[in-house]
């Protein structure tokens, strides 16, 4: 998760009663962003799926990918946890410390395991599976979202592999026939298209929920959302 504060924006060509208009033809739809190498996006996880089942509403998951050096700096470590390489200030060190005592901390009363990574790794490639999966319907999508969630944060999943992650999208039910191709150039396209479109929306961090054009950054506003679904 990034930043300090959660982002508002409100989108100038939402009009009142949009919503109402198009409740009566489909659900209601979140947009949620994501990025499978955030420890808070994976606890976000199950809590929007929830969020599906309790309100009926349609949740069209996009990719985010986080240049976390940007802002935590950045480290590699050997398979003992040594620190062999970093570019991260004292302060980065602490909030990134904290990070993982707090997610370990709620992933542990759900019986969620969240091991450190051992560097940054590159999600492109992951978030050119979930939008491969996510086109072949839910039960694809879900079966692949659940699965590279859990298997990376036990460090049981290369990311960066194609051969890995086509064998989670089989293993998940999708057809991969043309799979390799297109996360060699279009799907890389997408995913920066669709981060570069969430940036411009005020997207920084992840998880984040869209609903009507209003911003919610971080597990934390879920209680929030309901409330706002509870009245509409």
């Amino acid at each position: 998760m990034a930043g300090l504060d959660p982002a508002i924006h409100v989108d100038p060509r939402d009009k009142p009663g949009d919503d109402e208009r198009n409740d009566m033809t489909e659900p209601r739809t979140i947009t949620l962003y994501t990025d499978y190498k955030s420890p808070y996006a994976y606890l976000a996880k199950d809590p929007a799926y929830a969020l599906a089942r309790d309100f009926g509403v349609r949740l069209d998951w996009r990719p985010y990918v986080l240049n976390i050096p940007d802002f935590l700096g950045s480290a590699r470590l050997d398979a003992a946890g040594n620190v062999i390489e970093e570019q991260r200030t004292a302060h980065q060190w602490r909030r990134v410390k904290y990070s993982y005592m707090d997610c370990r901390r709620q992933a542990k009363k759900r019986g969620l395991t969240i091991r450190g990574t051992t560097k940054i790794w590159d999600t492109v490639l992951g978030s050119c599976g979930l939008l491969w999966a996510k086109r072949q319907g839910d039960a694809v999508f879900r079966a692949y979202h659940d699965r590279v969630f859990e298997r990376f944060w036990k460090r049981e999943l290369d990311i960066e592999d194609i051969v890995v992650v086509t064998a989670v999208l089989q293993e998940a039910g999708a057809d991969t026939t043309d799979f390799a191709a297109y996360a060699e150039d279009a799907g890389p396209a997408e995913v920066r298209r669709i981060s570069c479109e969430a940036e411009e929306a005020g997207v920084f961090g992840v998880p984040t929920f869209v609903i009507g054009g209003e911003l919610f950054w971080g597990s934390e506003h879920l209680p929030d959302i309901r409330e706002k679904l509870g009245r509409e």
